[in-house]
């Protein structure tokens, strides 16, 4: 698309991250694309990295100042959205003539909340959610950025306030091909030597080599969201072409893949092999770590793995209850999972497992099922969440309103009539219930019939304690590179779903 170069200055903003223990481990990759595309078409682009900047809006205050940047593009999960509500506010404070534009998770997942709630015929906290980002903000942009970032450039705010991308029959939804043309992020515009992210002893980088997941996990964001849930695939040839480009202008031999299920892609042997076969061309050696799906994974997918530098697999089990298992719609059963880490073993690679707690019909019983297979299955890192109900999850959408306790909403399983009840969060100022920090600091808004916030928390803490106590895993210390890395919705390195978890 043509733009006007001379009059279209932007800044990109990665906001702060509070939430988690340490901010500087894998750089939004959402925001960096947006950036790539741009400076492509020749607009001057700056990025402002908050990242672990905690007097953030001093920083704001003096970029305000000499800035030429017109246009202010903000990126945001719902975690990070009350760290953006106070730089929006001083921006408006300081000068009127700044477009001010958002993307990314929160605004994606609340948009397909909002369709949802619109096509029922009904205006509920989606809707009320929507509202307030009309009000924050001149333009937003729901789902893929990279082509609807030049409409939200050049349209007026008093015509158009939300430019969709999040439709697969949108000419700005990205298909394989208009994905693989995309410039690489530019991870040139940061400070890529302040990320400390490291495989195995090797300093590390992240990429996204496809988008989308096609499972319908009940707690999962985007799960009404055509973006989130559609597989767009970049060819082996493109990710590899992505990965020496990294190798050579960074120095980095590790690459974590933010793939929502690497193994879903039925080129994941060929693009292993491919790996394989580059490290050997180059006379270099690389480790890798990214996510599987569990009841997917074969002998033939380890074996490759190994051989490209695969040390590491990460896998969102999430319980150990049949009975959760089929609440949350998760496909996979308590033996499928055990045989995953069965397999991963026998090839060497390392098990980190992912474990959620809070959900429909969680009671003590479940959550003791949880603690017994990490003990039978002996992972060999593990963390346990408390669920979030962000927008854009069948938790939140397809919640109703407490028979008899006001601000609380409730989810009903349709597997088995279990019970969710969720206490209203306002996500435009709260966001402690995203993160916990060890020993007690975790918070939780959701409860079941059968445990309450407190009872959800002791029983997170407690697991944790006794299980990396049985089967020997150190504790994470806080001055560790910590970060979420869970299935359930939102991540800050771009806008597809994997939720960000303690590793």
């Amino acid at each position: 698309m043509k733009i006007n170069n001379n009059e279209q200055r932007v800044c990109l903003i990665i906001p702060p991250s509070p939430f988690l223990l340490d901010e500087r481990v894998f750089m939004s990759l959402g925001v960096l694309k947006i950036a790539a595309v741009l400076e492509k078409a020749g607009v001057v682009v700056e990025v402002l990295d908050l990242s672990g900047i905690y007097n953030f809006k001093d920083v704001i205050k003096d970029h305000i100042r000499f800035s030429k940047a017109n246009i202010w593009g903000f990126t945001a999960t719902t975690p990070q959205l009350p760290s953006v509500v106070e730089m929006v506010d001083l921006i408006r404070q300081t000068r009127q003539d700044i477009k001010i534009i958002i993307g990314g998770a929160h605004i994606t997942l609340v948009n397909a909340a909002y369709k949802r709630e619109i096509s029922n015929g009904t205006s509920g906290r989606a809707v009320q959610a929507m509202k307030k980002l009309e009000n924050m903000f001149d333009i937003l942009i729901a789902g893929d950025g990279e082509e609807a970032i030049f409409t939200a450039l050049a349209c007026n705010p008093n015509v158009l306030k939300l430019v969709d991308a999040d439709n697969a029959k949108s000419d700005l939804f990205l298909d394989n091909d208009r994905l693989n043309r995309l410039p690489f992020p530019a991870r040139h515009l940061v400070d890529v030597n302040s990320y400390h992210y490291s495989i195995e002893g090797f300093p590390s980088l992240s990429l996204i080599t496809q988008l989308g997941c096609p499972f319908n996990c009940g707690f999962c964001g985007g799960r009404e969201s055509p973006m989130l849930r559609r597989i767009r695939k970049r060819t082996p040839q493109n990710i590899i072409e992505e990965m020496v480009h990294m190798y050579k202008t960074t120095g980095r031999c590790g690459f974590m893949f933010y793939d929502d299920e690497l193994n879903v892609n039925k080129e994941m042997v060929e693009l292993m092999e491919l790996i394989a076969k580059t490290q050997k061309d180059l006379k270099t050696e690389w480790r890798l770590r990214g996510f599987i799906k569990s009841e997917l994974f074969t002998d033939e997918q380890a074996e490759v793995m190994f051989k490209a530098g695969f040390r590491w697999i990460l896998t969102g089990f999430e319980s150990g209850s049949p009975r959760i298992l089929r609440n949350i719609n998760k496909k996979a059963t308590r033996e499928e999972n055990i045989r995953c880490v069965n397999i991963a073993k026998i090839h060497k690679l390392k098990v980190k497992a992912l474990m959620s707690i809070g959900h429909p019909g969680e009671s003590l019983e479940t959550t003791r099922d949880t603690e017994q297979w990490l003990l039978e299955a002996k992972p060999d890192d593990f963390d346990v969440t408390i669920i979030t109900c962000y927008p854009g999850t069948p938790y939140y959408d397809r919640a109703v309103p407490h028979d008899s306790k006001t601000n609380v909403w409730t989810y009903v399983s349709p597997k088995s009539g279990d019970r969710l009840h969720q206490i209203e969060v306002d996500y435009m100022k709260t966001s402690d219930y995203y993160k916990g920090k060890p020993d007690g600091g975790y918070k939780a808004y959701v409860f079941t019939d059968y445990m309450s916030e407190e009872k959800l928390i002791y029983e997170r803490d407690r697991i944790e304690k006794n299980v990396r106590i049985s089967l020997n895993i150190p504790f994470n210390p806080s001055n560790q590179s910590v970060r979420y890395e869970h299935s359930m919705g939102q991540s800050e390195v771009l806008i597809p779903s994997n939720i960000l978890r303690v590793t």
